[in-house]
């Protein structure tokens, strides 16, 4: 069994209206409260980093999935939300939708574009931090899959 080791060195100077930061290895930036929830806004903050690492694992495991089947991409991006509630004080990550849109060449045929659609779905569950999050973080998949003309 390999294993990988990802590390990450957090400060925080004081309270809530404080201002931190984050480093990892390819990674530095401030994190603070967002706006919204009465922070200073600064930077980025977990709601945001989470929804960054389930958003970029989902889109790299469906680039690489799409690679091993060949197909003929043209272009692909990914708008992803999260929706995050607040209900007496307690602060829950509810759902976290990915809107992948992915084009094929115009010569793809309807089995690729098929086969396009069985991955896009299958990536959600391959990816690890989708798997982390299962159970608790709704995951919903809302593809805009197509053949260019």
């Amino acid at each position: 069994m390999t294993k990988h080791h990802f590390h990450m060195k957090s400060t925080w100077p004081g309270g809530r209206g404080s201002v931190g930061m984050i480093e990892a290895d390819k990674l530095k930036t401030e994190i603070s409260i967002p706006e919204e929830m009465d922070g200073p806004g600064q930077g980025t903050n977990p709601d945001e980093m989470l929804l960054g690492a389930a958003s970029t694992c989902y889109i790299i495991t469906l680039a690489a999935m799409m690679e091993r089947a060949e197909l003929p991409v043209k272009e692909m991006d990914m708008d992803s939300e999260g929706v995050v509630s607040v209900t007496n004080g307690v602060i829950t990550y509810e759902e976290i939708i990915h809107r992948p849109r992915v084009v094929l060449e115009k010569e793809a045929s309807e089995s690729e574009l098929e086969k396009l659609r069985k991955l896009a779905h299958k990536a959600e569950s391959s990816c690890m931090i989708s798997r982390a999050i299962a159970g608790n973080v709704k995951l919903t998949l809302e593809p805009d899959l197509t053949v260019s003309k």
